[in-house]
């Protein structure tokens, strides 16, 4: 009875560090669950299904080995008795530098404290050291990489990479263009971040990587939290992540649906719930070149794409920070598929900016760059909503929008759509035209105003003059309008004043004429 109570109680781990030889994990050592820490790094045994979290942090996969919770951290004066040096791979003959580079890729699963610089000095020196030895060696190899190698090599990225992200406190600003100001968060720990992204990337880069094998351990999970990343404050980072994620997009075919829609919600988190994500312009960038390699016709996938989540990205207010990116992947699609410039247009009105003028006048920008790819046909489908806001931007008192929108003119495909279908959008601008000739406040607005009145007039100056004289009897009807108000109120106020001493009610003879309310 005692041996068989003894023998259910969980053994103690050896002194050894529960690894083989080659510093793989055994088989023959079991832990006791003492805690969720605990329990994540028993979670990487073969028959476990990959497990992903909504929030992304939950990491485990059937063929991983390592994830971020399974890493080695070391403080103080342990890591002097723990941490070793290895012999470098030139002072090894090739037989036994196998098993080198294996023991080289556990030792550098090794974590430190980066906020601390008086900490372990000598042993972070030691581990980059390691690193640099192990990026040459991948970048110099001349055989394919062994399931092992692969095996290791993704389980210490995991264990130095996939790591909880700090974000430092934030004040909040009314206006998301504040971001451009705040100063970015560098992480202490780049020097050994840097050189881990460094080999991973020549990981992925090289020939001797066979993708069929490397697919195991660089999973869904795995890809996920590599998208994770993506949120890091630190823009070099950030650059490495998109140059991996873009050549793992490249080498890996099986993952890009996958990668496609991992992206997508990425975005719609940003869009409809935190606004708040710091990769979102390293994403397009990626996107941008994905895009252009869509094969023709688009499938109906990627068009709900730009629908759901690239054209939504014009709502949040940071957009500046990721503006330029947005508006080439938007542009990708007209040039794709010219028949999407109506849907792109009229998605591009419904978010277009009442008070931002900053945003405004990139929302310009970018129309341009799309009406520059629309055809004649799509063109005449949108024009009407389309004019209706150019005329709004003609009349804003900001002169950086009125300014954009005249310099639409300048363009002369748009001008060539707009000269094609005059008769419909003179009448909706002309309005406008006047107003600015006759008192905007700004100068160059009113030259600018000028030149597009007299390209009208030389295009079609039967159309112009029609136009000229409606707009005078439409600004003499406001006047009589204006007119009978005003003798409408006199009278009211002399009958009143009559009649303010009698107390009686005040009765008005014929109704108030109503105002219309068409400009």
């Amino acid at each position: 009875m005692i041996k068989q109570f003894l023998g259910r109680l969980p053994k103690k781990p050896s002194k050894s560090g529960d690894k083989d030889p080659i510093g793989r994990p055994s088989p023959s050592v079991s832990h006791p669950p003492l805690g969720p820490r605990t329990a994540d790094r028993t979670s990487n045994s073969s028959s476990q299904p990959p497990v992903i979290s909504s929030s992304g942090l939950s990491y485990g996969s059937g063929m991983h080995v390592g994830n971020a919770n399974s890493r080695v951290n070391m403080n103080g004066d342990s890591a002097s008795s723990a941490f070793v040096s290895l012999p470098s791979f030139k002072d090894v003959p090739n037989s036994e530098k196998q098993s080198l580079f294996i023991k080289k890729l556990n030792l550098c699963c090794t974590q430190f404290d980066f906020t601390d610089p008086t900490k372990n000095i000598k042993e972070k020196e030691i581990k980059r050291q390691n690193l640099v030895e192990l990026v040459d060696y991948i970048g110099s190899a001349s055989g394919k990489f062994s399931e092992a190698s692969m095996q290791e090599i993704t389980k210490m990225v995991s264990a130095n990479l996939f790591r909880t992200l700090s974000t430092p406190p934030r004040e909040n600003k009314v206006d998301g263009f504040d971001l451009d100001e705040e100063e970015p968060v560098m992480d202490p720990a780049w020097s050994h971040l840097q050189i881990v992204y460094e080999l991973f990337l020549r990981f992925i880069q090289s020939p001797e990587t066979d993708a069929k094998l490397a697919k195991r351990y660089i999973d869904h999970s795995f890809v996920l939290r590599l998208l994770d990343l993506f949120d890091s404050e630190d823009p070099r980072e950030r650059e490495y992540l998109k140059m991996i994620l873009h050549r793992v997009y490249g080498k890996f075919m099986v993952h890009r649906p996958y990668i496609r829609k991992a992206i997508n919600n990425i975005f719609y988190q940003f869009i409809y719930e935190t606004e708040k994500h710091n990769g979102i312009a390293e994403l397009l960038e990626i996107l941008g070149s994905i895009i252009n390699g869509f094969a023709l016709p688009l499938k109906e996938e990627h068009k709900l794409f730009l629908v759901r989540a690239l054209i939504p990205l014009h709502k949040p207010k940071g957009i500046s920070m990721y503006h330029q990116q947005l508006s080439y992947c938007i542009t990708q699609f007209v040039e794709k598929d010219c028949k999407l410039a109506d849907t792109v247009i009229r998605g591009l009105l419904k978010y277009w900016p009442i008070t931002n003028s900053s945003k405004e006048v990139m929302f310009l920008g970018e129309l341009e760059e799309i009406l520059e790819a629309t055809q004649p046909a799509e063109f005449q489908k949108c024009m009407v909503p389309l004019f209706r806001q150019i005329a709004r931007c003609l009349n804003s008192s900001h002169f950086q929008v009125a300014e954009r929108a005249l310099f639409l003119w300048n363009n002369d495909h748009i001008e060539s759509l707009i000269k094609q279908n005059s008769r419909v959008i003179l009448p909706i601008i002309f309005p406008a035209l006047e107003r600015n000739t006759n008192g905007h406040w700004n100068q160059a607005v009113q030259s600018l105003t000028l030149n597009v009145r007299k390209l009208f007039s030389d295009h079609d100056a039967g159309l112009f003059t029609e136009c000229l004289r409606k707009y005078e009897e439409e600004k003499a009807k406001e006047k009589e309008v204006k007119l009978k108000q005003e003798a409408t109120w006199k009278r009211l106020e002399e009958i009143a004043s009559a009649k303010a001493t009698s107390g009686t009610a005040v009765l008005v003879s014929r109704p108030l004429p109503r105002q219309s309310s068409a400009v």
